[in-house]
């Protein structure tokens, strides 16, 4: 992808490509994958979440962190070549908005999965860190502290991810980036909307791993 970006011409019609390719790289289901490749089909096992801390919690924690660093990189990977390649005026934050967007979709509505998916908490990460590393540092202290106090990564998520766009406010500040901030969070709550329930009815599990499989 990269070599053919790299030769495209740089026109309005190039900028639509990048979002593309981000929305195609992000419905990749890595953790769906990797599970496969021991045996077990991710989906019938746990939460049923495609993300890394199901895999963590069914396949083992090596496999987790395997899933979260590739669904981060689903995220970094095309802010980062979007801002390689276009840097020029206020269209180009628009289109990178668009594109760390389409990625955070791809992961929660993957073409390859019937526009199911996983709930976008890493490939958000991703993309936010590559857009403004210290709102996702100020972020990350605000999920290790809610994890720690409570023990519930969905908790911990769910928080981090709605006082984001807050720190992207004073630290990062653009609309367009700050829309697609708030937007990104909307999805991601919408996908805990399992998780909020259990944690309303005190049912939500806290984080365990239980390795299976060969």
């Amino acid at each position: 992808m990269w070599m053919f970006l790299k030769y495209m011409p740089m026109s309005l019609d190039a900028r639509f490509i990048i979002p593309l390719c981000a929305y195609l790289l992000g419905s990749i289901p890595f953790g769906l994958l990797i599970a496969r490749t021991r045996g077990i089909d991710i989906r019938g096992k746990g939460s049923g979440n495609i993300g890394a801390t199901n895999v963590a919690r069914v396949v083992g924690k090596v496999w987790g962190f395997f899933t979260l660093c590739l669904d981060l990189l689903k995220g970094l990977l095309p802010v980062l070549v979007y801002k390689v390649l276009f840097q020029e005026g206020p269209d180009d934050v628009l289109f990178l908005a668009i594109t760390g967007f389409m990625a955070v979709a791809g992961h929660c509505y993957s073409i390859f999965l019937r526009l199911h998916g996983g709930k976008g908490v890493a490939t958000a990460a991703g993309v936010f860190l590559g857009l403004c590393p210290y709102a996702v540092l100020l972020a990350a202290i605000v999920f290790f502290l809610v994890f720690k106090k409570w023990g519930y990564v969905s908790l911990g998520s769910l928080t981090a991810t709605i006082t984001l766009p807050v720190f992207f406010h004073f630290l990062c500040r653009s609309p367009y980036l700050e829309a697609m901030a708030w937007a990104v969070a909307i999805i991601i709550w919408i996908k805990h909307r399992d998780n909020i329930r259990r944690l309303i009815n005190g049912e939500e599990k806290g984080f365990k791993v239980q390795a299976q499989g060969p």
